[in-house]
């Protein structure tokens, strides 16, 4: 895609590129495969976001595991958590014993992540870690460190990679900080 594609004319600037993207991946997945030597861990993605992420990770790890998917939420549309976590889409696997590792695109006020190590915590998972693109500390909400993290970003509303704002942007492959005229009026 190229850079003056309509898409990119709502950002006011790039702010991780597709090149720095696929090196970050790269060494993420390296570090996994080391941490998880003789085990199979079952790596839950977080739909819709974390996709694009998920899907260039798992092919960067170097062992057998399991995929699953989950649909957690707590934006709807809005750019600010709304703090009510929902699961729209929950794993069929029996998670007892198992080794999980969520996927998940980013970390921004901790609570849906919180809340999902939480639930799947009680049903008997052996260890549970977290893998995001992103890490947003300064609007954490909770007590949260991601296990694995390629970036860590200012408080700036991001969108491509996978991370939207009402469905658009998840196709951009480079991460930008999404112009407040987009979204502005928003409460």
């Amino acid at each position: 895609m190229e850079q003056n594609a309509r898409l990119y004319d709502d950002l006011e600037k790039i702010l991780v590129t597709r090149e720095e993207i696929a090196r970050a991946v790269r060494e993420l997945g390296r570090r996994i495969t080391e941490d998880y030597a003789g085990k199979s861990p079952v790596v839950i993605g977080i739909l819709k976001g974390a996709v694009v992420f998920y899907s260039d990770l798992i092919r960067e790890i170097d062992l057998p595991l399991q995929t699953e998917f989950m649909s957690v939420s707590s934006y709807g549309s809005a750019t600010k958590s709304t703090g009510v976590v929902q699961i729209r889409l929950d794993l069929k696997l029996d998670v007892m014993g198992r080794d999980l590792l969520i996927v998940e695109d980013i970390v921004d006020s901790g609570m849906t992540l919180h809340y999902l190590k939480e639930h799947l915590a009680s049903r008997g998972a052996a260890s549970i870690r977290i893998a995001t693109l992103l890490d947003k500390p300064a609007r954490r909400r909770v007590d949260l460190k991601a296990d694995y993290h390629c970036f860590t970003i200012p408080d700036e509303f991001v969108v491509g990679y996978g991370l939207d704002y009402a469905e658009r942007y998840r196709n951009l492959p480079d991460i930008g900080v999404l112009s407040p005229r987009i979204y502005q009026g928003e409460d």
